[in-house]
């Protein structure tokens, strides 16, 4: 697929600001972005790490290198520290915080100073908003459960408000795709016949696949209807047991085995709790009532098309 595709919907040669644009999620919209003829500009701490980037794309280590007289049109605010590569010391649940509060109140600072302010600014939260509910149906409108995960959302998307322009919070779910995220550290195991769910498999997984995730990214960019609390996820959720069965389908091999519970609460704690063993059955009705149409509602199709891509 061309991945300029998934961006058709913007107007033409739109100036959009990209924080995050070297990470899972970012290193797909980028390019789709230049693709399409967009003049991009990433913000990365790492100029090396943006090595894969197009050449097109403009480079800044801090948001004070972009002048107030610049011309962007929007601003799609997706940095942060990875939630699930390490444990959850006391030091490391203040730097996932500060890795999304910083940069987004910084975001917010830049729009304030632009002469000219962005149509736009979408910026990154999670379905971790709502905390541990399975079962229970979660829209926009649906309240949140206290727990780390929690914390963390709440923290980020009160840090994006104030921004003069309308503004967009992505509660993104679960993101599928062949390179990295959730899928990349189940496939080993699963490609040898030895994965499974964790647990009983009855917690709940609101999940999306990267592509439908970009296109939902530039439909909140292109509609100006869409503001506020967004959830970025399929129509149809599944439970951890569906899940692991409908990637064993995909690879062609069986799942047999569980991950039990005890072990994981034992050395994970929380980690394992609200990430692994939890989960919450959030569905899309912004988007579905915006018209949205994803082209990956469904689990099965979609893990068979980033299988075999990938």
């Amino acid at each position: 697929m061309d991945p300029a595709d998934l961006v058709a919907v913007l107007p033409p040669r739109r100036n959009v600001l990209v924080t995050g644009g070297t990470g899972f999620i970012g290193s797909r919209l980028v390019p789709a972005l230049v693709g399409a003829g967009h003049r991009v500009t990433v913000l990365t701490r790492d100029r090396s790490t943006a090595s894969r980037l197009p050449g097109a794309v403009t480079l800044v280590t801090q948001l004070d290198q972009i002048a107030s007289d610049a011309a962007i049109d929007a601003v799609v605010n997706l940095a942060g520290e990875p939630i699930a590569s390490g444990l959850w010391t006391a030091a490391r649940r203040a730097r996932i915080i500060a890795s999304r509060v910083e940069v987004t109140k910084a975001c917010v600072a830049l729009i304030d100073r632009l002469h000219v302010k962005p149509a736009v600014f979408v910026s990154g939260s999670a379905i971790g908003w709502y905390g541990i509910q399975d079962g229970e149906v979660l829209d926009e409108a649906s309240a949140g459960e206290p727990c780390f995960s929690r914390q963390i959302c709440q923290a980020w998307e009160a840090a994006a408000q104030g921004a003069a322009c309308r503004t967009v919070t992505l509660r993104i779910g679960l993101v599928l795709g062949p390179d990295g995220g959730m899928l990349a550290r189940m496939l080993p195991s699963f490609r040898l016949g030895l994965g499974g769910p964790f647990g009983k498999g009855e917690n709940w997984m609101s999940w999306i696949h990267r592509d439908d995730l970009v296109r939902l990214i530039a439909q909140c960019v292109a509609d100006g209807a869409l503001s506020g609390p967004i959830n970025a996820t399929a129509p149809h959720p599944v439970t951890g047991q569906q899940f692991a069965h409908a990637l064993g389908r995909a690879l062609h091999r069986p799942v047999l085995l569980r991950v039990p519970a005890w072990p994981l609460k034992l050395v994970l704690g929380d980690f394992a709790r609200e990430l692994l063993l939890g989960g919450q059955r959030v569905v899309p009705a912004k988007a579905a009532q915006g018209g949205f149409a994803f082209r990956f509602p469904e689990l099965g199709p979609a893990l068979e098309q980033i299988v075999n891509r990938g």
